[in-house]
Order: C-alpha cells, then structure tokens, then sequence
C-alpha cells in the first residue's frame, strides 16, 4: 500500500506553500499561527433542555399518570403529530412506546404523540 491511498498527493500549489513556510523558520511559523488564532469561531454553547433533576421529574410525573391510566381502563384518545387519532385504552407502556387497545391494537412511539387526553374530557 502506498502512502498514495492514505493520504492524498499535494497539488503543486500547495506544495510550493509548504516549501516555502518550512524556509521561513519556525519563529515566523508562530507569528502567523498567533495572528490567525483569532479568526478563528468560538465553539457553540449548548443548553439542555431539561437538566437531569428537572428530566427525573419529568419522567416520574408522566410514568405515574400512565400508570393511573392502565390501572382505571380509562378510554384515551392519542392525537399523532401527523393528525391521526387512536381511541382506546393503553395496555402497556415502556421508555418509547404505549400499546393502545380499542378497535384494533396499536403500538405508538411516544415520540409520535402530540397530545393525549381522556375520552369525555376533549370539550372541557
């Protein structure tokens, strides 16, 4: 194997370039790096959306009402992200997905769902 299929060939230019910052020295070499260090993006800061005391909260709350949920058989209506409404009540649920028994059985990403309320409840 070459180096060839590793690394690509320099073209001319480029060569030339390297040449010629390699004659300059290395003291010249730092005072181009250290003028170019301020050029160059500040690395995005990132927030959470939920810290993970806030995320544990969270995830109680919501393990706890569906818990309600299968305990009581309460008919559910799931609205999907994409308009699709499914009608029964959820058999089981785990970290992704609720299983919802009506006229057929559903299996339904949690991340699917935009909302969720009890039958009787869509008009108060």
């Amino acid at each position: 194997m070459s180096i060839n299929a590793i690394v690509p060939p320099m073209s001319d230019e480029t060569a030339r370039n390297f040449r010629a910052a390699s004659a300059r020295g290395p003291s010249n070499r730092l005072s181009h790096a250290r003028s170019n260090r301020s050029l160059v993006a500040a690395s995005p800061v990132r927030f959470p959306s939920l810290g993970a005391m806030e995320e544990g909260t969270y995830r109680q709350a919501e393990l706890f009402y569906l818990q309600k949920q299968i305990q009581s058989q309460t008919q559910m209506v799931v609205v999907l992200e994409d308009g699709e409404i499914v009608e029964g009540c959820i058999e089981w649920y785990d970290r992704n997905s609720i299983k919802v028994r009506g006229r057929s059985k559903s299996l339904v990403y949690k991340s699917a769902i935009k909302y969720m309320y009890k039958l009787g409840e869509q008009g108060q």
